[in-house]
């Protein structure tokens, strides 16, 4: 009787987790990754590096370490425009990860991608850079050695 219990339990969590997984496959095949007409920021790139520029704070624990780099993130463009699913795929430093994923989330809603004239759920790859300002460099002449080497 026990084993037919425990046959029982595993036969009903294998058919759970199949069914788990075709509901998985099923949302990435509603994702398309290439379509014809790529999802837009309202007003174009030029508006998405403004809303970009306006939005990103420079966090105040990266700015004293002195970190900057590039944090690359994903994310849907759904059917309405909307933004969802919203990933780090390459990190920098924990605060710059959760200040670009912060930003990414108070986007307005995009133009969506368009597949055979209907639009889709997108994947979006979207590189947001830190960068410092570094004081402008004097303009004097360095010393150099008997040799031409800067001291």
């Amino acid at each position: 009787m026990k084993k037919l219990a425990l046959i029982l339990a595993t036969l009903l969590m294998t058919v759970s987790y199949a069914t788990a997984q075709e509901e998985d496959n099923n949302d990435a095949e509603d994702v398309v990754q290439m379509p014809e007409k790529r999802p837009e920021f309202p007003g174009g790139v030029q508006a998405l590096y403004k809303f970009l520029s306006s939005n990103l704070k420079y966090p105040s624990d990266a700015k004293k370490e002195g970190v900057q780099g590039r944090v690359i993130c994903q994310f849907t463009v759904n059917k309405d425009g909307s933004i969802s699913d919203i990933q780090v795929l390459r990190s920098v430093y924990p605060s710059l990860d959760r200040e670009a994923v912060r930003v990414i989330s108070i986007m307005p809603r995009w133009e969506p991608g368009v597949q055979n004239g209907e639009k889709k759920r997108c994947k979006f790859k979207l590189p947001i850079t830190f960068k410092l300002s570094t004081p402008k460099k004097d303009n004097t002449p360095t010393k150099r050695d008997i040799y031409g080497k800067r001291k």
